[in-house]
């Protein structure tokens, strides 16, 4: 990636200020903002001006982004490190005209697939599927990574939409967790949902057979309260889980992005077919637009660059996602897995080493509980740190509507605060009212200075709707893709995670007896001995 451009521009930035942007141009926030339907990304209250967006925007020519973009969606096969197409956005296409991997139009099974789900689904949500003791009051979905943080994600955020069945999710290989969720649960009137592409997923499949055990226990029949979300048909089958409840999806989708198909099927559960069904339009509605902007005007694209600027060229190392909405709750865990796993690499397509820093880490929580946890560091701290807010004009209680004016008005209060901050002259004029003089002013005038300068982004849209939430989740999946594409690297693979998955297989027999440590470090030995030691 060629910055020298825009390093010699944020040097020439280095002395200004956000505020004297606003104040050299009263059409800032228009000039420098995207919008597409009813979704607006502000930007404005960064550093960048229009010189440093149109470097920005070189390097989507230089890296041939719209070759690339163009590429994924023609089913070519763009993860390279594993020869696999890259085609989640098949999933939300349906009614946009076929899809070809390897001469083979991928469409038909695509909405084949869809239309089970959406039968399934109202048989459930309907009493028409039933357990051994009636119609089912509880989902139970068994999965983890991409397989269970996509919809766990979904189900909280489309929670006013939600009257079907209650969902649990179970992920973790800990035991509390599935001790926990089916404890106050009926065995006869629960679904379980087994999500594993291959059905080897040793925390899911560990998890799954816990299920059935308790099912069984409690009277359940498993035959009829499993289904599967998976490719891996005759496993599913010598688990005992009937052919026309397993859903299966092709390997061009990656776990992190699933949640468009048959990984989605509790949510459409919770919420109902055509919920989601606006949930995959709102998604295609983006990626229309991500295909046919200009590059100043395409959202995912100026999303994108604005990391590029903050993480590439700043170098500020870390990002807050501070969605304004509860029910977002898990929303920034869920970006951070999607970009963390996608962009969290150190060489590029061609295995050379990168000559410039990756991904940031990404974190956050919702407005305003984050306000009475870290914005402090956010405000007064040493590193700058660049903040993605995320409100809604409206929430979903009209009764509560006097709580959505108080949220908004904390959300937007705190962009500005970050931007505008407190000098040290204003700090004295405070504390001089309240009577301090002397060295005491001083000293506690100076811990009230806010440094200011510090840049945000705001995502604002009507109300957080299925379709909303579908272009909000497919605006950040094109983000990650445009700053893989300008980093030069893959961000459809995930070797990363396969190193401690295998030293876990190795270190099973260690720990579940004590078959000997040899071969492993002092410090590995040693903590598999205090196990051991002390193991009831």
């Amino acid at each position: 990636m060629q910055l020298d451009t825009l390093r010699t521009l944020a040097a020439q930035a280095a002395d200004t200020r956000i505020l004297d942007l606003f104040a050299q141009d009263p059409d800032r926030a228009q000039r420098f903002s995207a919008s597409t339907g009813d979704l607006l990304f502000d930007y404005s209250k960064t550093l960048i001006d229009a010189d440093i967006r149109a470097a920005l925007i070189d390097l989507c020519d230089q890296a041939g982004l719209a070759e690339r973009r163009d590429a994924m969606f023609r089913g070519d096969k763009i993860n390279e490190t594993e020869g696999r197409a890259v085609l989640h956005t098949a999933l939300r296409n349906l009614d946009g005209g076929p899809v070809e991997v390897d001469g083979q139009d991928v469409m038909p099974d695509v909405l084949d697939t869809l239309q089970r789900m959406r039968v399934f689904a109202e048989e459930v949500r309907g009493g028409t599927a039933q357990g051994a003791g009636g119609s089912f009051t509880d989902v139970v979905n068994i999965g983890i990574g991409g397989s269970d943080l996509g919809p766990v994600m979904a189900t909280l955020a489309l929670a006013p939409y939600h009257d079907g069945p209650r969902l649990h999710y179970v992920s973790n290989v800990d035991g509390a967790h599935i001790a926990d969720t089916l404890r106050e649960l009926d065995p006869t009137r629960t679904l379980v949902i087994v999500a594993s592409k291959t059905f080897t997923t040793i925390e899911t499949m560990t998890n799954a057979r816990t299920a059935r055990a308790w099912m069984l226990d409690g009277g359940g029949d498993p035959g009829r309260q499993f289904a599967a979300v998976s490719s891996a048909v005759d496993k599913t089958e010598d688990f005992g889980i009937p052919s026309d409840r397993v859903f299966g999806f092709a390997d061009w989708v990656g776990g992190r992005y699933s949640v468009w198909g048959p990984v989605g099927l509790p949510v459409m559960i919770a919420v109902g077919s055509n919920a989601f069904d606006a949930f995959l339009r709102g998604g295609q509605a983006m990626d229309v637009h991500f295909r046919a902007a200009d590059w100043a005007e395409n959202m995912p694209v100026i999303l994108a660059l604005v990391g590029i600027w903050h993480r590439q060229v700043l170098g500020h190392a870390s990002r807050a996602v501070l969605p304004y909405d509860q029910r977002l709750l898990r929303l920034p865990a869920y970006f951070q897995q999607l970009e963390m796993e996608s962009n969290g690499k150190s060489v590029a397509m061609d295995g050379s080493a990168l000559s410039v820093p990756s991904g940031p880490v990404v974190w956050g929580e919702p407005g305003t509980n984050g306000q009475h946890a870290f914005y402090q560091l956010i405000h007064q701290g040493t590193d700058v740190i660049p903040c993605e807010f995320m409100v809604a004009a409206e929430g979903h209680e009209p009764e509560l509507a006097h709580h959505h004016r108080l949220l908004l008005a904390n959300c937007l209060a705190q962009s500005e605060a970050l931007m505008r901050g407190r000098s040290l002259e204003e700090a004295r004029a405070r504390m001089a009212e309240k009577g301090l003089q002397g060295d005491e002013l001083e000293r506690q005038a100076r811990h009230r200075v806010f440094p200011g300068n510090r840049p945000s982004t705001t995502l604002i849209f009507p109300q957080l709707t299925p379709f909303v939430l579908g272009q909000i989740i497919a605006l950040y999946e094109h983000r990650v893709f445009v700053e893989g594409v300008l980093l030069g690297i893959n961000s459809f693979d995930q070797w990363g995670v396969e190193l401690g998955k295998e030293l876990a297989t190795s270190l099973g027999p260690i720990v579940d007896s004590d078959a000997g440590t040899e071969g492993k470090d002092g410090s590995t030995a040693a903590l598999v001995s205090y196990a051991l030691r002390h193991r009831g």
